[in-house]
């Protein structure tokens, strides 16, 4: 039996806090891509399909290295898998900074950045969960807060370095300090709260009973996970989700500076939208831990159908604003509750593989949006049907949230 120590100082707080930063380094420097396509388009007349599909395989590529990402946490620990990703993203930031040609686009930023992007999602968040049983709603939109506060403050930065030293010496300093502050974060964060002598934040109260909604879920694996129905309710409401938040962190900004909105002012609207995600993270990663996982993404997906529905009548600045704190929100809710309800649902045995295959359908539809909405753009010259689908999908991902259900058959699901 682990003799547990006492620090003064739990260590899963730690973790949570190099968690946040890391979040930041990696999903804030992602968000500037919206605001690096408009000199990207000038100097090389591509198209908007066509400069939206490195976003689109950045995602794609996501998706997929999640998934092994997620295996190789699981064996290997975060440590590892972070610091290579952290290499992957950095590089691939710097390599952007000489592109002269669409394919090299494709390569450094769709396949080394996508692969970077999966070191700070499966491994970080399925060890949050491995470090508390209580609290892990909370904890987890906490990190992922970091995505908020990455994207609120990097589009800024982009802004001003790309208008003092050009978008390509931008690239570069962007690159440098995402991997230093990546890799160096990562040599810290620890798996296994076991190992440490200690035990996950909470656990004591479900071994005693004192809690018994918190009981753990029979652990299934990843081929068990696939052949049941709430894998795939879960599957097809992330893509709905994310194929929405895809078109808006591509499109919204350039869509604002096409009303005559300044420059500026867009990228303070791109920004606004992700600092409202990291309200929602934390507040809808509460209410998941309160009043259950299915209520708050029922939640989330009620903000995101008024959201996306108010957009197609928003033709001023201030309404702008508004659909982008709401949607923000919503969407920052939704993505902080996907590792709990995972937990819950399936347990933790092969916590980062499944989070791999469950974001996979949100990946999909994130690399899908993109690329249509530049389509639907350079076809008709206007957003107005690409934003038409959102709102649809965002109905679609709430009639799925309200049809969520336990699993059965000796695998409660907590609150879900």
């Amino acid at each position: 039996m682990i003799e547990e120590k006492k620090p003064k100082v739990f260590y899963g707080y730690i973790i949570v806090a190099l968690a946040f930063f890391i979040q930041i380094a990696t999903w804030g420097t992602n968000y500037t891509f919206g605001i690096f396509f408009e000199p990207v388009l000038a100097e090389f007349g591509w198209t908007r399909a066509a400069t939206s599909g490195a976003f689109s395989l950045c995602m794609i590529m996501f998706g997929v290295f999640s998934i092994i990402i997620g295996r190789l946490n699981d064996r290997f620990g975060p440590r590892f898998v972070v610091t290579g990703c952290g290499l992957s993203l950095g590089l691939g930031y710097l390599l952007m900074s000489h592109i002269s040609a669409i394919w090299e686009l494709y390569l450094f930023y769709g396949v080394m950045v996508g692969l970077g992007l999966s070191g700070a999602s499966a491994p970080l968040l399925s060890t949050i969960s491995r470090w508390f049983v209580r609290r892990r709603g909370l904890m987890t939109g906490i990190v992922l807060a970091g995505v908020g506060t990455g994207g609120f403050i990097m589009p800024q930065v982009a802004r001003w370095l790309i208008s003092s030293y050009g978008w390509r010496s931008s690239y570069t300093m962007v690159g440098a300090v995402a991997l230093v502050l990546i890799v160096t974060a990562a040599q810290f964060v620890r798996q296994d709260p076991a190992r440490m002598g200690l035990s996950p934040y909470g656990a004591k109260e479900v071994d005693g009973k004192k809690n018994p909604d918190l009981s753990q879920p029979r652990a299934l694996s990843l081929k068990e996970t696939v052949q049941t129905r709430q894998f795939w309710t879960l599957f097809t409401m992330f893509f709905c989700g994310l194929f929405c938040l895809g078109i808006m962190a591509v499109h919204i900004a350039i869509y604002a500076t096409g009303m005559g909105i300044s420059t500026t002012s867009a990228a303070n609207i791109l920004a606004t939208m992700v600092g409202a995600s990291a309200v929602g993270r934390i507040v809808l990663g509460m209410a998941g831990d309160r009043l259950g996982n299915k209520s708050a993404l029922v939640i989330c997906f009620v903000l995101m159908t008024v959201a996306t529905f108010w957009l197609q009548v928003a033709h001023e600045t201030w309404m702008l604003y508004f659909f982008v704190i709401v949607f923000g929100f919503s969407f920052g809710g939704l993505i902080a509750l996907l590792v709990p309800t995972i937990a819950e649902l399936f347990g933790l045995a092969s916590l980062g593989a499944l989070f791999g295959a469950t974001i996979c359908g949100g990946q999909i539809g994130e690399a899908i949006g993109p690329l249509l909405a530049g389509m639907i753009f350079d076809t008709t010259g206007s957003y107005r049907i690409a934003f038409l689908i959102c709102a649809v999908l965002s109905v679609t991902g709430l009639v799925l949230s309200l049809l969520l259900r336990r699993m059965h058959g000796g695998n409660p699901a907590g609150s879900v």
